[in-house]
């Protein structure tokens, strides 16, 4: 028989059922939705963890269509579960929206994307305009809207009015679907217009979910956890299902069991290790979660290639870019903790489910709250201190460690792009050693290392200062002589000076000094003739200097 395909960016429940693919059977999820008789349910998981494929398994399940969707649903686990639960399927009008279309520049520009997705959801019910049910003045509301002109105040009432409309005409309360409520929030935060996007989302969220006697049931998801005084005011029905709730755990990401039959499925079980050190280390509650997007992407190239390698699929899907931004204004303390952090250590800090993203620019504990619920930190233990809940938290998996390592040295780019290194090579230039000392030794304390690569990570450091200079060209690991040299950094156009560099870690366990370092570094230059280059190219002048590193300490020997 024909192998399932893998579904890569698929999020419609019904078009991966279509086309035979691979489903992760999440359907006992509709179960306990209706077991537990909460009007609004909030489910918070991180980007790309399953959120709009359930909600699309949910619409599909409660729709009244003229196409039955129960042939969807065969085989799965919700039919096994008793006609208690099937006795709901396809009988109720659902309203359904997504708000991860309103990234936009200016709140003028989300509020009009809005309005062209909410015109395209009220498209899909052409019965209100068919009902007698249904008033002119109504009907005339439903067309503005339908047709993308309508306003503001419109807007605000749409999803009240549409579920209004649609209880009217088909006898059931209607259920309301709305995929990542918090990302115009997190969009309005960065570009300025935070307080009118609130408000408006405040205003939308009351009318459809705290004042409407036509709503059955509502499921919205989302990243974050946005405080209820800013967002959910006096909405007493809703029921949050964070990733610290017990509750639905296992519906979002995949579990190690649902991991393990998909690797043995595609006959790939012996790269299951690899792809639990790369994608696991969620803990959603109790619950050990994979990041599904990254499992099924790796899946996919280890079919296409055995050889296939694993690589941080999810650094091209989530918010990364919140992680830079965080880390360039963080305090010199933050920074450690997230150098603790990439190193292999745990951090203790206190975290809040509600979070303002205002709070992010005020208060810098809240980056560790905003870093565990958007995926990039997991909980190990914690505490009650102070009436506040402690965490320590690490990085879950390599995959997550190779985002932080490539947004710190992307950040360490554009911060040394931004100012003048010419006074590093200056000092190099003119033989100022102690000049160059403190230069260096600023640096270290501004940015992060990564001390598991070591000589590496003090290799690309320099690299980074020494780099972009326009009087002088910057060679690194060139072959020269009988090695490679570190870095050669040698003048552009009068060719008169060169500076070759050769980099050393300490190693103190083995009894290893800065000064022992550094002149070792000094005897390869000789030993290994990494001079020989620019002397073949005419340069007058070759410095040559050994640079010893531990830990944010540095020294520079001059040869």
């Amino acid at each position: 028989m024909k192998q399932k395909s893998i579904p890569i960016g698929i999020e419609d429940f019904k078009d991966i059922i279509d086309r035979n693919c691979y489903f992760v059977d999440k359907s006992l999820l509709i179960c306990d939705l209706l077991d537990c008789g909460s009007k609004v349910n909030l489910f918070t998981r991180p980007r790309r963890f399953g959120k709009t494929l359930n909600m699309s398994m949910i619409q599909r399940f409660f729709e009244k269509t003229d196409e039955d969707h129960a042939c969807l649903f065969e085989g799965l686990n919700i039919r096994k579960a008793g006609e208690d639960y099937l006795a709901h399927q396809g009988k109720y009008p659902v309203v359904t929206l997504s708000l991860k279309g309103m990234k936009m520049d200016t709140f003028e520009a989300a509020i009009k994307q809005f309005g062209w997705m909410l015109s395209l959801e009220f498209q899909r019910h052409p019965e209100i305009l068919q009902s007698d049910l249904v008033s002119p003045e109504e009907k005339s509301l439903y067309q503005r809207i339908a047709g993308w002109n309508a306003g503001m105040e419109d807007y605000c009432a749409s999803v009240q009015f549409l579920t209004k409309n649609l209880t009217k005409i088909h006898g059931r309360r209607t259920i309301v679907l709305i995929d990542e409520y918090d990302v115009p929030l997190e969009n309005a935060h960065f570009c300025g217009f935070y307080e009118e996007m609130v408000g408006f989302i405040r205003s939308l969220f009351n009318n459809a979910l705290k004042t409407n006697s036509s709503l059955e049931m509502a499921v919205l998801t989302g990243c974050l956890r946005i405080s209820k005084e800013s967002l959910f005011t006096g909405l007493n029905n809703l029921q949050i299902h964070s990733i610290q709730t017990e509750s639905y755990s296992e519906y979002f990401g995949f579990t190690e069991t649902e991991v393990w039959e998909m690797a043995e499925y595609y006959g790939l079980s012996a790269y299951f290790p690899t792809i639990k050190a790369w994608y696991d280390g969620y803990r959603f509650g109790e619950t050990e979660i994979y990041n599904p997007w990254s499992v099924l992407n790796f899946l996919q190239a280890l079919c296409s290639s055995a050889k296939a390698l694993p690589v941080p699929y999810w650094s091209n899907t989530s918010s990364n870019e919140i992680i830079r931004q965080l880390i360039s204004e963080a305090s010199a303390d933050t920074r450690d903790k997230i150098e603790s952090l990439i190193n292999g250590q745990s951090v203790k800090a206190p975290i809040h489910e509600d979070i303002v993203y205002a709070d992010i620019d005020v208060n810098e504990e809240s980056i560790w709250s905003f870093l565990l619920f958007t995926g990039y930190l997991k909980q190990i233990d914690s505490r009650i201190e102070d009436d506040e809940i402690w965490l320590e938290l690490v990085i879950p998996n390599k995959e997550i460690r190779s985002i932080y390592r490539r947004s710190i040295r992307q950040w360490f780019q554009d911060k040394t792009r931004a100012v003048s290194r010419e006074h590093l090579i200056d000092a190099l230039v003119h033989e100022d050693v102690d000049t160059a000392n403190r230069i260096i030794g600023t640096w270290l304390n501004e940015t992060i290392s990564f001390f598991d690569e070591k000589e590496q990570y003090y290799h690309g450091f320099l690299a980074g200062l020494l780099s972009g200079y326009d009087a002088y060209k910057l060679k690194s690991n060139r072959e020269t002589g009988d090695g490679r040299t570190d870095l050669l950094l040698m003048e552009r156009f009068d060719r008169n000076i060169a500076v070759v560099i050769e980099v050393k870690d300490v190693d103190a366990q083995k009894g290893e000094t800065l000064e022992m370092m550094a002149e070792n570094a000094l005897r390869q230059i000789e030993e290994k003739h990494y001079t020989e280059e620019p002397v073949n190219e005419g340069y007058q002048k070759i410095l040559r200097y050994g640079i010893a590193f531990m830990g944010k300490r540095c020294l520079i020997k001059k040869g």
